[in-house]
């Protein structure tokens, strides 16, 4: 569904009939008395979804201007005007984002329900009128923020995290990592669709996703139960542009730039019944130099021992991602969908460690350099087959959707280090040297069927079903080598892994959507879940039995209209957070000398309650959202760290404690509370000039009973974008992201800044586009830092990776313009993992 913000122009006619409206209400009462009534539903003319409060004005006939009755539709899309007086009228109906739709109606005694209305986007002809616009960056709807991103230019030639780093409440961290209102545990969709490589690592399939090729970014905090549980502070939509127009047509578009390139492009077709789309998209990240530093000091009751780490490193990438689509209406409403989605990517990273370890003790200062270089790849392909029946009453739907995917990552380090030594040597003179590769294959299996039932015509009944089926695991191999003792490398007996890992998701859902009264509209809902899972570790003939469990997951929002323009909305929502393969996963990560991590199979799922209170507005070209929050996590899955000789929890069989040696796993170990305060600002200061201002403030409480810890703190962050129509084929665009500091279990991590400046000259009459945009013009590098503090150690980080970048790209478009039509998919949005987690083993 398109919410587009219309040009100044476009809107000065609705306000002032909204104003003329109200005064005419109060000084002519007489126009509304009467027996008659009006009722009506307001739908997207492109995705025949409901306008959720569209702007409804009951006119006297021509020439007059003055309004018999008005209101707002709710949140279903849904209007009925009462006491209305017989006659002839004019019906006008319109909302931001969509051109204004004027029928007549002839009122009589009784009541009158009129068919559909359906407003087209303000690029489209209305038949009437046309009203041309330019949507907002950001748009407040009643249950999301929307970042529209293709039209901000600095995105151009960029990827999906560039997109992300200025989508209202989302923020990226030193390490690429993705939070949501500072927390990682949310999911990512595409298309309403989950992405197997998503949930697995985020953070790389990201960059396998063009910038040029997303449409929005929807930012969901309180989901409703048609959404899996899963994502504990919400959900993540990237919605990218598709193409359905008549005939031939498409795209092709190329950057280069100073740290990155890639190209893509697609190609559509659609005639009659058929529907064909396609695209092919590929780049490469390099340039990419970092330095870190970090001090470990561990306490002793006669000394304190320090170790230091300096290092810096260098990194190339590359990226791919291709779909193909077919869609096929064999008679009127019946719709069968087959589309298939490749990802792929990899890299490699060369780092040099220095590591000094010090203490007061005579005879005793360690000295070695790690030369390490790491690779990962990884890759995934989906298949997705629907069929969708429509009726001839009005928003009922039967949809059956069924999917495969198959994601498969592979990873691994190999390093030489030299004592005594602080550069690196010739291979030869290595004192030690160690490789490992871990392969981390999967499958997933989806089946979902969804039902749309209308009761009456405000009224409406949603229920389904889903199944998901995961099999995954971890194939590790260590091989290490002392040139003392052996002339090759020899397998590690104890520290290879082989885990096998399968669980299953079943879940019904049913909500229903009612009006109580002609302002207050109600949504009640649920879902049930149940989980069950085995795991069997190979190597060892040890596992976890199967097991399962059922978990209610209630949902209930409550949505009342102040005014017009105005709204109140309560949410609540039940949320479930299952870890995975990357929390799970007990193989032992020692790239690192002085810092191990390992996953934690016996992990239980987070279970987050979440209450939101939040208020629209919006005002001529003004719309505003304010939203209170509160989430309540029982039993949070954090990361803990803690000395290998004081162990906090298990460890595994294979670490020997050595008394410098720190072990990093995951457990549920918090409860964690987080009182939230954001909103987001869209504006239009002048006919040329867009701006929006957005923040997130939030107090967070975080407490563990296993570790004897009580961390709060205040936390928060803030955006600006603006945009500036220079000419009507030039546009002059800027941004600005700022996060404070953040408390965390353990420590605490910084801040961090980040902003970039672009342009973009439309060519060819519309058919091209030219862009130039940088990221940190002004700034070469940046540095971000990271704390942690246990009673045993403290450690001290700093990592500084290079930001400058300046960015050229050329797109154009080819074949007729049209409207594009959307396809039913997928959510699995029901795993922990996806936020923050590395390609790690």
């Amino acid at each position: 569904m398109k919410h587009v913000a219309a040009r100044v122009g476009g809107l000065w006619p609705l306000l002032l009939l909204l104003l003329l409206g109200q005064r005419a209400a109060a000084q002519a009462p007489a126009l509304s008395a009467g027996s008659g009534s009006l009722t009506g539903l307001v739908l997207d003319s492109l995705t025949q979804q409901p306008v959720p409060f569209a702007s409804v004005v009951l006119l006297l006939p021509d020439p007059s201007e003055k309004a018999a009755a008005g209101q707002s539709a709710d949140e279903q899309g849904r209007f009925e005007l009462t006491k209305l007086k017989a006659g002839p009228y004019r019906l006008r109906v319109s909302f931001v984002g969509y051109g204004v739709r004027t029928q007549a109606v002839t009122i009589t005694d009784g009541r009158l329900v009129l068919g559909p209305i359906r407003l087209p986007a303000t690029a489209q002809k209305l038949g009437e009128a046309v009203v041309v616009a330019q949507k907002p960056l950001m748009e407040v709807k009643p249950d999301r923020l929307v970042y529209n991103a293709e039209q901000d230019v600095t995105n151009a030639g960029g990827t999906a995290q560039d997109v992300l780093r200025k989508a209202p409440l989302l923020a990226i961290d030193g390490d690429d990592n993705v939070t949501m209102r500072g927390n990682s545990n949310f999911k990512v969709l595409i298309n309403n669709k989950p992405s197997p490589t998503l949930a697995a690592n985020l953070k790389e399939a990201l960059k396998s996703i063009p910038a040029d090729q997303i449409k929005s970014v929807e930012v969901i905090t309180t989901p409703p139960a048609k959404y899996d549980g899963e994502g504990t502070a919400g959900i993540i939509n990237i919605v990218l542009k598709k193409g359905a127009k008549q005939g031939l047509n498409g795209t092709v578009g190329a950057s280069a730039g100073t740290r990155g390139s890639n190209g893509n492009g697609s190609l559509n077709f659609r005639q009659g019944k058929f529907n064909f789309t396609s695209s092919l998209n590929g780049g490469l990240n390099y340039n990419n130099r970092s330095s870190s530093s970090s001090e470990q000091v561990t306490y002793r009751s006669t000394r304190n021992d320090t170790l230091r780490q300096d290092g810096s490193g260098r990194s190339t990438g590359y990226y791919g991602s291709g779909s193909l689509g077919l869609d096929y209406d064999p008679a009127e409403h019946h719709s069968l969908s087959l589309n298939g989605s490749f990802f792929r990517y990899g890299g490699t990273s060369q780092s040099g460690n220095v590591n000094r370890y010090t203490t007061p003790l005579p005879g005793f200062g360690p000295l070695f350099l790690r030369d390490t270089r790491s690779t990962y790849s990884g890759g995934n392909a989906e298949v997705t087959g629907t069929y969708t029946r429509t009726y001839k009453q009005e928003r009922r739907e039967w949809s059956t959707i069924l999917q495969y995917a198959y994601n498969g990552n592979r990873n691994g380090y190999e390093f030489n280090q030299f004592n005594n030594s602080e550069q690196a040597l010739d291979v030869s003179q290595a004192s030690y040297r160690e490789r490992s590769l871990t392969r981390l294959p999967g499958h997933e299996y989806t089946l979902q069927s969804d039902y749309t039932l209308p009761l009456g015509e405000k009224n409406t009944l949603d229920f389904g079903l889903k199944g998901i089926v995961r099999l995954t695991g971890s194939q590790a191999q260590v091989d290490t080598l002392f040139p003392a003792q052996t002339a090759d490398f020899v397998p590690s007996r104890y520290r290879g892994t082989s885990f096998d890992y399968r669980q299953d998701v079943e879940g019904v859902y049913a909500t229903y959507n009612f009006n109580a009264t002609e302002k207050l509209h109600l949504g009640l809902g649920g879902r049930v879940e149940r989980t069950g899972l085995w795991a069997e570790f190979t190597n060892t003939n040890t596992g976890i039995p199967y097991r399962s469990y059922v978990t209610p997951l209630p949902n209930a929002n409550l949505s009342y209209t102040l005014s017009k323009t105005s709204s109140l909305r309560l949410a609540y929502s039940r949320r479930i957070s299952r870890p995975y393969i990357y929390y799970l996963n007990p193989y032992v990560d020692r790239s690192n000398p002085i810092s191990y991590s390992y996953g934690n199979p016996d992990l239980d799922p987070e279970l987050t309650h979440s209450v939101e209170l939040s208020y629209n507005n919006f005002i001529k070209t003004t719309s505003f959202n304010v939203a209170l929050s509160v989430l309540r996590t029982g039993n949070s899955i954090e990361r803990v760290s803690f000395a290998s000789t004081q162990p906090l929890l298990p460890v595994p069989d294979e670490i020997v404690p050595a008394p410098n040696l720190v072990l990093e796993t995951s457990a549920n170990v918090a409860s964690n509370t987080a009182f939230q305060l954001n909103g987001y600002l869209s504006a239009k200061p002048t006919e040329k000039w867009s701006l929006s201002l957005g923040g997130n403030l939030e107090y967070l409480l975080l407490r563990s009973t296993a570790l004897n810890l009580t961390r709060r703190g205040f936390a928060g962050n803030y955006n600006v974008n603006t945009s500036y129509k220079a000419t009507k084929t030039l546009t002059l665009q800027g941004n600005l992201y700022h996060s404070l500091a953040r408390p965390v279990l353990q420590g605490r991590s910084s801040s961090f800044i980040y902003y970039g400046l672009g342009l973009r000259q439309t060519l060819l009459k519309g058919r091209a586009d030219l862009s130039f945009n940088s990221q940190f013009p002004f700034t070469a590098r940046r540095t971000f830092a990271y704390e942690t503090s246990t009673p045993a150690f403290s450690q001290h980080s700093r990592f500084t990776n290079q930001q400058r970048q300046f960015r050229v790209g050329f797109t154009y478009r080819f074949g007729q313009q049209q409207a594009t039509r959307q396809r039913k998919s997928i959510r699995n949005d029901d795993i922990k993992g996806g936020g923050g987690q590395s390609s790690g083993g």
